[in-house]
């Protein structure tokens, strides 16, 4: 379950967060986590948001380089 509460209330950059949720996803997807979430009856997509939600996932912002 996506917890749509909390996704709302969750204040600072809301765009960064789910930017993260996005690429974490994806990388559980690629990997044998994706089966390990499933086979506790949950969906990756509503772990990681959260785990993003709870600021439970770790990033670096990447430098921009201008040109």
């Amino acid at each position: 379950m996506i917890p749509l509460d909390e996704l709302i209330d969750k204040e600072g950059n809301v765009y960064e967060m789910t930017c993260v949720a996005i690429k974490e996803a994806a990388i559980y997807s690629a990997t044998d986590k994706k089966k390990e979430i499933e086979d506790e009856g949950d969906k990756v997509v509503s772990v990681v948001l959260t785990r993003a939600l709870n600021d439970e996932i770790e990033y670096k912002e990447e430098d921009s380089q201008e040109e």
